[in-house]
């Protein structure tokens, strides 16, 4: 192909087969394309330098975004004594980032980036540090949703648990008072995840494999997909409706498709990286139990789904009302991020090097002039 076609050209084809223009991050491909623009035959110079003089603008903001983001996260990695958690804190911002970049969603950003990093911290909780009895413990606090919950949790969870609660008032704090009723919609979300997380941590005690259609309902909510699409509203402008975070929260169509994505591409990455030692049986391995099949079936089953819930996400942007479409598109937002994320079958999030060339050229290195 490249004997055929010239340079921006061919190199832009070749990203595009690699990767379907619809499905690739803006922000990144702006990258590329703004390196690129100056050699095709026809182009405007003041645009071009006026498209670089934005970038670094804005990329000034996103990197004091990041700066007191990570402030945040020591002083609350200290407070409650995270050790046993992954520490991606940048990763939790570019994640955030996917979904809004522009200047006048910055609150929404920084909230979803926290919610994502709440995600992570207890995730990691349930897996890594939690007795099943903590667990249960813990779920029930979640459910209760008061400090006196506290009373039957060990001390780390009680740390753990008030920080939680304080950082959803944190959140109320920032929104006019017509809107604080978001965060509602925030927790119940962050509930329901619980649920699931004490629904996984039973099955890998009980060393249970469940039935596909189990494990893919169960494992689609803990990929933290569903809350993330309630979570990006909370801070929204006045686009947030009631009727578009009750859409979220329902979990159906976009929202659901954004969560097997994400569900599906992580198993596919974990195939290839090896499991942990706590993680239960992945979708992969569900399908290939209960069919008898080939690993190779079943990684093209699993396949056959994401492109399922890719024209989920697609019909949901054309036959959702006008009034859902704000909410729709930044829930899309999301499940674009997730061919970056795994491309591959590769996890950038868990194994952040190959993030780590995009990110500075994201936030740290301003293009040149």
């Amino acid at each position: 192909m490249k004997g055929k076609l010239e340079y921006p050209l061919a190199e832009q084809v070749r990203r595009a087969l690699h990767l379907p223009l619809p499905r690739t991050l803006k922000r990144v491909e702006a990258l590329h394309y703004m390196s690129e623009y100056k050699e095709e035959p026809i182009h405007n110079t003041s645009i071009l330098e006026f498209a670089k003089l934005d970038f670094n603008v804005l990329q000034r903001l996103h990197l004091k975004e990041l700066k007191a983001l990570s402030r945040w996260w020591k002083n609350l990695y200290r407070e409650v004594g995270l050790n046993y958690s992954r520490d991606r804190v940048v990763e939790c911002y570019f994640w955030a980032y996917t979904a809004y970049y522009e200047k006048e969603y910055t609150r929404a950003s920084m909230i979803l980036a926290k919610i994502i990093a709440i995600i992570i911290m207890t995730d990691d909780t349930y897996d890594v540090r939690a007795t099943l009895v903590e667990c249960r413990q813990l779920n029930e606090a979640i459910q209760r949703w008061e400090e006196s919950a506290t009373s039957f949790l060990p001390e780390y969870l009680q740390k753990f648990y008030l920080k939680l609660m304080s950082t959803f008032k944190e959140f109320e704090d920032e929104l006019k008072p017509d809107n604080k009723y978001r965060v509602a919609f925030s927790t119940k979300a962050f509930q329901i995840l619980s649920s699931n997380y004490l629904q996984e941590a039973e099955w890998f005690h009980q060393n249970h494999k469940p039935r596909f259609n189990d494990q893919v309902k169960v494992s689609s909510v803990c990929s933290g997909g569903p809350w993330i699409c309630v979570g990006l509203l909370v801070g929204m402008g006045d686009a947030a409706t009631k009727e578009a975070l009750e859409w979220a929260l329902g979990c159906t169509d976009a929202v659901r498709a954004c969560a097997e994505v994400t569900r599906f591409m992580n198993d596919l990455a974990s195939l290839k990286r090896g499991k942990n030692k706590n993680d239960v049986a992945s979708s992969v391995e569900c399908y290939i139990s209960e069919q008898g099949v080939a690993s190779e079936v079943a990684i093209a089953k699993i396949g056959s789904l994401i492109e399922d819930a890719w024209k989920t996400t697609n019909q949901a942007r054309f036959e959702l009302p006008e009034l859902l479409l704000p909410a729709v598109q930044r829930v899309a937002n999301i499940t674009i991020s997730m061919p970056f994320m795994y491309d591959n079958k590769t996890d950038a999030f868990t194994f952040s090097s190959r993030l780590e060339g995009t990110i500075k050229r994201l936030f740290v290195n301003p293009i040149k002039l």
